[in-house]
This record gives C-alpha cells, structure tokens and sequence, in this order.
C-alpha cells in the first residue's frame, strides 16, 4: 500500500512539472485578461478556462497551490502569448506584470485632486489639462454643470498613453452605472428626489466618518434632520465651501459665514456633493439605519456616540470633547 502511494505521489509529481513546462497554445498569438481588484484564485482560473487559456484547471490550481502562489495573484490586465507555460503564466500573475498601466482615485477625494493625480501621472496622455471642469464634462458626455461627486472612487487600469478624458468617461459612467442601481433598490421613505440628491448625501457621509460600520448610522441621523426641518450642521460643508480660505481648523466665524455649502446656515442639502463617495457611502444613505438619534459627536478614536436628545448630546460632547468639563 505504501509504495502504490508512493508511487502515485510520484507519479502526481511528475505530472506537475511535465504541465508547467508545456507551452499553452491559445486560439490566436496573444490573449488578454483583466483580474480586478480581491479575486480569488479559483476565480481567475475559471475565468483562464472561459477564454481558452487555461484547458487543465485542476492542474493549474494544484500547481500554483503547490508552489504556493495561490493567493498571491495581482490585479491588473495581462496579456499572453502563445506558448506561455502555466509556469511562466503564473509568475506574471503574481508578480503583477501587467502590460496595463493603473491609477487610483480614493473615497472623499475632491474633483481638484482627482484632476491632480491625473495631471501628475506619467502614464495618461494630458487632453484635459488646460480645461476648465465644465469643458471636461462636455467632452466627456456629462449633462451635468459641477463635477464634484460625479467620478467613482477606484483603480483604473489602461493602456500606457490613454487620454486622461477617456479615463474620467470611464470613472463617470462607473459612477451613474452605480448609483442607477442603488437607486432602484433604495429603502421607502427617503427624502430625496433625485439619485443626485441621494449623491450628495453620500458624499457627506463620506466625509463625516472614517468608520465604515458607522455609515448607515450617520446617514440615518441626516435623514432625520432633512425630515423633521433641521439643519443638518456637517463642518465638512462648510469647508468645503470655505475652499482655500480653510485654515486647518474650523473657527466659530466659519460656522456663521454664510455660503451655499454653509449647512449651519441654509436649510436642507448643499448644492453639489462635496467630494467622491465610494458605494459603501451610497449604499449607507439609500439604506439608513433605523435610528432615533439626531446628534452625534467624535469620541477621538474614529468612531461616534449617537444621541436621540440635545440633553445627551450635551452629555457627551463634554465627557469626549471637553475632557468631562463643562464649558464655561
């Protein structure tokens, strides 16, 4: 028994290195393939076996399995040719070899800063760089006026040389594709209009908390502000609408200074969002929690107390803002 064991483990050995080395013979000279962003491996390989490449993925997996690789795989597009072994397949798999060029616009980000990393880029042909937003957004198909909130938050994968216009077309279709979706699925009850409405919300949220697990709480906290008639006092409205007057900090003047994105001073929603909201932050304010609480205040570690009344809120602000001391 030991050595038919021992002999199919041999056996199953050589097998392995046999299919590594044996060039894979694709239906054309090249094929190319995208990984996004957290796939799993067995994913991608039934992915490889959709578009041809890959005919053995039990081989395939229990080699990368074998040499250990298997969770090791990066995004990205690649593009192989025929004769790759699964060997050399794998290696530029995991090495991230990607002919495709990438960049990445983070959640909360501004429209000026996402204009930023593009101009930056090194990789992106520079179209857009000289106009103004509005012409962007004609160029790009847009029927809106203002671009704030109207780019997905992601990373992009390219080709070396594509237009920075044809990089944000993609990042503004994501977007409507996006929110579209949420839309339809929302909660009942909502005090928006429009998905645009929905979208400024997100971006809010976005900005108020670092929490991922707070957001539905925060935007179910808005939401009772909208329908009861209260103002809803975010800061980062009014920093936003500050724009480089901001300072850093937020002073008592900034609060009475009234501008359009001043929600301390002008009732319901700001005009435009204020910055990217990722779907997370969609998500949360199309489906709130259920809450009672019309307050809430930092505790100083990322997180926030809810409270239902002014007397607690009160409470807490001065037991995670004042050091337990009541402000004179």
């Amino acid at each position: 028994m030991i050595k038919i064991s021992l002999l199919c483990f041999g056996l199953a050995i050589a097998w392995l290195i046999y299919f590594a080395n044996s060039g894979i013979h694709l239906k054309t000279e090249t094929e190319s393939f995208d990984i996004e962003a957290g796939s799993r491996f067995r994913g991608v390989t039934r992915q490889l076996v959709q578009q041809s490449i890959i005919q053995d993925p039990v081989s395939f997996e229990m080699l990368a399995r074998s040499i250990g690789v298997a969770s090791d795989v990066k995004a990205g597009i690649y593009e192989v040719k025929s004769g790759i072994t699964p060997l050399e397949l794998l290696d530029m798999m995991t090495s991230g070899a990607s002919t495709q060029a990438s960049i990445t616009f983070i959640e909360g980000w501004t429209f000026a800063q996402m204009r930023e990393e593009l101009n930056t880029s090194e990789k992106v042909k520079h179209m857009a760089m000289s106009e103004t937003d509005q012409q962007i957004l004609k160029e790009i198909g847009a029927t809106e006026t203002m671009p704030e909130g109207l780019f997905f938050p992601d990373t992009y994968f390219f080709s070396p040389n594509t237009s920075d216009r044809d990089i944000l077309k993609r990042s503004y279709s994501t977007m409507q594709g996006k929110l579209k979706s949420a839309w339809i699925g929302k909660s009942e009850g909502l005090p928006y209009k429009t998905p645009y409405e929905a979208l400024i919300m997100a971006s809010i949220v976005e900005k108020e908390t670092g929490s991922a697990s707070e957001r539905s709480q925060i935007a179910g906290v808005f939401i009772n502000r909208l329908k009861i008639g209260m103002r809803l006092q975010t800061d980062p409205t009014v920093i936003y609408g500050l724009g480089e007057r901001f300072d850093g900090n937020i002073h008592k003047k900034d609060l009475v200074n009234d501008t359009a994105y001043n929600t301390y001073t002008r009732d319901g929603l700001p005009p435009t969002p204020i910055a990217m909201p990722g779907l997370g932050a969609i998500n949360a304010v199309l489906h709130p929690a259920q809450t009672k609480a019309l307050y809430f205040v930092g505790k100083g570690d990322g997180t926030h107390h809810f409270s239902a009344s002014l007397a607690e809120h009160n409470n807490a602000v001065i037991k995670y803002q004042l050091g337990g001391k009541r402000a004179r």
